[in-house]
């Protein structure tokens, strides 16, 4: 007996000590640390548009999925990470919720077919019989080669549900409007029922979400009234977004002909270049509606019936026309292809002789949206409405999640999540 455990406890040393090992960041962020990993997506099984949340105790999963350039199969290992509602890593330990393991072997992999770039696909589920989740909250997937161990690869958010309250929620031109109706509004309320709440105004963080973005969320709003069973939120100032504009979209499903958005295909040994019809800044053109997909990619190739591994990469080149460069900050093709954040691989360069901000990306075949965005350089703002222009019409996507925690309790709940899209909950 006393041999058996000594051996049960040399197994759980060995499995886990990688995964506690990881050099991780303070505050945990959807990001990728290996330039050779390129189209990391997550989403809810079913649905390749969904945001990467699921219901707890349900029969739901989320697939994970992301391309290896180098081509080489590695020793990919992957570990999850309960985080609070400011993410950084929860007080609960992983041994908690993952039991005698903390770190499990990448398996479910596969070549690329026919592609000219070549590369390796990796899939995993979640929950699984290695990891099932028992508590609802935040969580950061962290994918790290098991040969370094202390090196993150990529750590991405998702986020378990456990509804135990509603959301009703209307959006509307925003009430005081200095930007002469750029602005959106949105007033929500919290039904908890039964659910009891002792202090609505220390126990329960709501994070408010425009698309998905997490550079302008805001999660300082508190109920301005509170009672039988409900939170109320109805500001005027606090709760508004830019309504922004209609993102801009390409496809490059196929190679032989140019697809929307693109003026011409080209190969160039020995890769495909995709030419995006140049862009023009939108600030004082009047709002036009069409259907987009607020900021997000889907992966698809013509004639190809297994996308995620016939799906080949081309160089797309980006041009947005101006008169001048801006002063103060930077200009960045910003959306879900940039993982909604400014850095230097999506940040464009002015180019003299053309008086144009130019990129070149290489994105997997699909069909994309996108925008163009200033990032100023002293308070570090993400402002896509400062070359795309504002409206208060523009069709957006909002994500409210409730947030659950004493100051007593060792982790944050997520009690409620509810998507709500600007044309269907309007208000006038």
């Amino acid at each position: 007996m006393y041999l058996n455990r000594i051996i049960i406890f040399i197994v759980f040393i060995l499995g886990s000590a990688p995964g506690m090992a990881l050099d991780l960041p303070h505050v945990l962020n959807n990001t990728v640390y290996d330039d050779h990993i390129k189209t990391v997506e997550m989403y809810r099984a079913g649905w390749k548009l969904s945001n990467p949340i699921i219901r707890l105790n349900s029969e739901e999963q989320l697939v994970f999925s992301f391309d290896d350039l180098s081509n080489v199969r590695r020793n990919y290992y992957y570990t999850i990470y309960h985080c609070d509602r400011q993410w950084r890593i929860s007080k609960l330990s992983q041994q908690e919720y993952l039991d005698s393991f903390t770190d499990f072997p990448l398996i479910d992999s596969e070549y690329s077919v026919n592609t000219t770039v070549g590369y390796i696909n990796y899939l995993l589920k979640l929950p699984n019989n290695d990891v099932p989740i028992i508590y609802s909250g935040n969580y950061a997937l962290v994918i790290f080669d098991r040969d370094e161990p202390d090196v993150p690869l990529i750590t991405w958010r998702f986020y378990v549900v456990e509804p135990r309250v509603t959301i009703d929620a209307r959006i509307r031109r925003a009430t005081f409007d200095p930007l002469n109706g750029e602005n959106q509004e949105i007033d929500f309320r919290i039904n908890h029922g039964s659910f009891s709440i002792q202090d609505p105004i220390s126990d329960i963080q709501v994070m408010v979400k425009q698309n998905r973005r997490t550079d302008n969320a805001l999660t300082s709003l508190k109920p301005m009234y509170f009672g039988n069973g409900v939170l109320e939120y109805d500001y005027d100032v606090e709760n508004t977004f830019p309504g922004g504009n209609e993102f801009r979209f390409f496809e490059i499903r196929g190679i032989k002909y140019p697809g929307e958005g693109v003026e011409n295909i080209e190969y160039h040994d020995p890769l495909y270049h995709a030419t995006l019809i140049p862009g023009v800044l939108r600030t004082r053109s009047p709002y036009s509606f069409y259907k987009e997909m607020n900021g997000n990619f889907f992966i698809e190739a013509y004639q190809k019936s297994y996308p995620d591994v016939e799906a080949d990469y081309q160089f797309v080149h980006f041009t947005l026309k101006m008169d001048y460069p801006l002063p103060g900050g930077g200009v960045y093709v910003f959306g879900q292809l940039s993982n909604w954040q400014c850095t230097a691989m999506n940040r464009m360069t002015w180019n003299f002789d053309t008086n144009c901000y130019e990129l070149t990306m290489l994105l997997k075949q699909g069909y994309y949206n996108y925008q163009y965005a200033y990032k100023d350089d002293e308070e570090q703002l993400v402002k896509p409405e400062n070359l795309e222009g504002s409206h208060f019409q523009t069709e957006n996507d909002y994500q409210l999640f409730v947030y659950y925690g004493r100051i007593t309790d060792r982790y944050d709940r997520l009690i409620g999540y509810q998507q709500f899209n600007s044309l269907l909950h309007r208000m006038f």
